[in-house]
């Protein structure tokens, strides 16, 4: 299918109107719309939150009476059923639009096609694939979640050029400079929450909070304790309510956590020890779209086995601290490199003075963004 220039520009510019929600649209995708008639756009919108109306609605009340007859690019597919809010598809058809563009058809079952098919059953013209990977990338965890069943997991990390994340004395403050970690900040706050483990609030007694960066609502924060060893005093636990991921069934400090107002999910696995695979589907059931996890070498070696990493964010700073130090991922010793964790650089640049690199894990050939394909 051949788009026009035209098609090219009005796409982009309803990417970077879903992009607007990069961080407050959970569970929903971030979608955005442009209406375009006579090469001119008549209107546009993006979807804000989850209840309030989407993309579409909001370009047809812009546009007014100058959508009948307008071309719409949506960067995903427009919904055919009713959830918080009318199908989007019955709004278009109702304002009389002539052609409908979209970037990707949406993942969800509910759609999946749906929404186009009663665009065209109305006798308009519909396309799609048009910047589709780049609506795929805005939405990476809402697809993963509606074709895998699962979260798409983020994995952060900072560490020196010879891959240590501390010293051994356990001082990291601070490996990268302030630029790298206000970035990170940014991932924090476009994530639906951040993991850790309780051996990264022992130690650090972090807050894990979006704060050197504005931010519309705070994530949702999760600590995987095996055996609900936090402390009442504990950082995490004086803000808003945390998801504690547990393998413990005592009955008493369970109670007491949820009468402060945080939620326990019990999740054992064989050998005593939270079955992460069975956490990502209960993250999953929450609605929850991008987990962004900062822990520690133990946490982060038991995700990677588990294979629910799909990338690393990792900040690497450009020093040297020796082989003392604490290292990155705690992982079983290999006798062959064909068993090594492979990995797809997605992204490399520099951040200040240090160098940010996106990896995506691969699995049978494949890295996830393209399993979930």
């Amino acid at each position: 299918m051949i788009f026009s220039a035209t098609d090219h520009a009005a796409m982009a510019r309803a990417l970077a109107l879903a992009a607007r929600g990069l961080e407050t649209t959970s569970p929903n995708p971030r979608v955005g719309c442009v209406l375009m008639k006579d090469g001119q756009i008549v209107g546009e919108g993006w979807h804000r939150r989850a209840g309030e109306p989407h993309a579409e609605v909001h370009a047809l009340s812009m546009a007014g009476s100058a959508a009948r007859g307008a071309t719409a690019y949506v960067t995903l597919e427009p919904c055919s059923h009713f959830g918080r809010t009318p199908p989007c598809a019955d709004a278009l058809i109702d304002a009389g639009v002539g052609r409908v563009v979209a970037a990707m058809e949406d993942p969800n079952p509910l759609v999946a096609g749906r929404g186009l098919a009663r665009l065209r059953a109305a006798g308009i013209v519909t396309e799609h694939g048009l910047l589709q990977g780049e609506a795929r990338e805005l939405n990476i965890g809402f697809v993963s979640r509606m074709t895998r069943g699962r979260p798409w997991l983020r994995l952060k990390a900072a560490s020196t050029l010879d891959g240590k994340t501390a010293l051994n004395n356990g001082v990291s403050q601070w490996i990268t400079g302030e630029a790298a970690r206000r970035d990170g900040h940014r991932w924090r706050a476009r994530a639906c929450a951040i993991l850790t483990g309780i051996g990264t609030v022992r130690e650090d007694d972090p807050q894990l909070t979006v704060r050197a960066v504005p931010c519309e609502r705070q994530p949702l924060r999760i600590v995987v304790d095996a055996r609900l060893d936090i402390l009442p005093h504990a950082r995490i636990l004086q803000d808003e309510p945390i998801l504690i991921a547990t393998a413990a069934v005592d009955g008493a400090r369970i109670r007491a956590l949820e009468a402060d107002g945080h939620q326990v999910e019990v999740l054992p696995d064989a050998a005593g020890k939270v079955d992460l695979q069975r956490l990502m589907q209960a993250l999953a059931d929450r609605g929850l779209n991008e987990i962004h996890a900062e822990a520690g070498m133990k946490l982060n070696g038991s995700l990677l086995r588990a294979h629910c990493v799909d990338e690393l964010l990792l900040y690497v700073a450009p020093m040297l601290v020796g082989d003392a130090a604490q290292g990155l991922f705690r992982l079983p010793e290999l006798a062959r490199l064909d068993d090594a964790l492979r990995l797809r650089i997605h992204d490399l640049r520099s951040i200040g003075n240090d160098l940010r690199l996106l990896a995506r894990l691969v699995h049978g050939g494949q890295a996830p963004d393209e399993q979930s394909s």
